[in-house]
């Protein structure tokens, strides 16, 4: 086994590479990987002039800000998607717990977030 430190879009994983016998055709090793934890991103300034509003709309996953579905003064209904993070690949709609008009959109397109980070806030 060998083991390897890689850093991936600024995150950092330990990863363990059995190696097996040789049997003649191509097998590669299953590489076994834990994330540490990633840097933290610095907090984001709020990019509205309306102000916050009282329902938060958070992260579930960290990831990277992908798309902003969502304007501030657009009216949402529950399950409307705000935001779309990226993360390994796939892309992950955070939608609007309830119902309520758009008071803030507090980050933008290319910006990392951990998980539980205020992305966008409603009235």
């Amino acid at each position: 086994m060998k083991n390897y430190t890689i850093t991936v879009n600024g995150n950092v994983y330990d990863v363990v590479v059995e190696e097996g016998a040789s049997t003649g055709a191509a097998a590669p090793a299953a590489p076994k990987a834990a994330p540490k934890a990633a840097p933290k991103a610095a907090p984001a300034a709020p990019k509205a002039a309306g102000g916050a509003g009282s329902v938060k709309v958070e992260a579930g996953a960290a990831g990277k800000v992908f798309k902003v579905e969502a304007s501030v003064g657009q009216t949402l209904k529950a399950g409307d998607t705000v935001i779309i993070l990226e993360a390994m690949k796939m892309e992950i709609p955070v939608v609007a717990p309830q119902g309520g008009t758009v008071a803030s959109i507090d980050v933008s397109v290319g910006d990392a977030v951990e998980a539980g980070a205020l992305l966008a806030t409603l009235n």
